[in-house]
């Protein structure tokens, strides 16, 4: 069974939104999280999804999954205290859904809407043949790696060597599950995401090179990034443009 867990907690503070959570922001008359949804629901290799949502957000979610006939959605579950908290509540619930039968999970942002179909194939074809999938971009600045007063640079490191973690990140379920379990048991409960956590109990890991329109919308600027890009796909419809 292949399962997406969708991130859907944060409250958007740096997209200042006033009267909702940045995952709930329209665009073209369709909120952000549905546009995520939508790529996961259309994708025939899907079995489930779970969404981890916050608390008081779930009926009006549930309202937005009839409207737009999300159906794969067997699960909403609210969101913890930290990052970490919240996708252990999502993969409790995908362990629930999956009914022991062994499955892959995709860990997913549900602000980061302009996946495509060939890279939720990819995570799910690592998995199976690798045993995990890290979603990455390659670095397209020069990266300095700085002393913690930010006053000198201790390296740069090779662009060539470099990449940018994305999403979705993507594991064997019960590995994945284990690693929280793990983490939570020497009292860490903040861990940055789940690749780091992997890694932190000796998984190999195993990159994947998304497109690169796969923004994570948690700015004003990404959100209007966003507009820019659907627009353009929308244009290639009329005059035959190339992704």
């Amino acid at each position: 069974m292949n399962i997406a867990v969708i991130f859907a907690g944060g409250i958007g503070s740096r997209m200042h939104s006033k009267e909702r959570p940045k995952q709930f922001l329209e665009m073209y008359n369709k909120p952000i999280i549905i546009h995520t949804l939508e790529n996961f629901e259309n994708h025939s290799m899907i079995d489930s999804i779970v969404i981890v949502c916050i608390e008081n957000w779930i009926p009006y979610l549930n309202k937005l999954l009839y409207k737009f006939r999300i159906e794969k959605v067997k699960k909403i579950v609210p969101g913890g205290k930290t990052g970490q908290l919240s996708i252990y509540n999502g993969l409790k619930a995908a362990k629930e859904i999956s009914n022991n039968e062994k499955s892959i999970v995709l860990i997913h942002d549900g602000v980061r809407p302009l996946i495509n179909e060939k890279l939720i194939s990819d995570n799910i074809e690592s998995v199976k043949k690798y045993g995990s999938a890290i979603t990455t971009a390659p670095v397209k600045e020069t990266i300095l790696v700085v002393n913690e007063d930010k006053k000198s640079i201790d390296y740069i490191p090779s662009r060539a060597n470099s990449r940018v973690a994305k999403a979705p990140q993507s594991f064997w379920l019960d590995e994945i599950l284990t690693a929280h379990e793990k983490t939570l048991a020497d009292g860490e409960i903040n861990c940055i995401d789940s690749c780091t956590m992997m890694q932190k109990y000796g998984h190999d890991l195993f990159l994947i090179d998304g497109p690169t329109q796969n923004i994570k919308i948690t700015t004003p600027e990404d959100f209007y990034a966003m507009r820019a890009i659907l627009e353009a796909k929308e244009n290639a419809q009329i005059y035959g443009f190339e992704d």
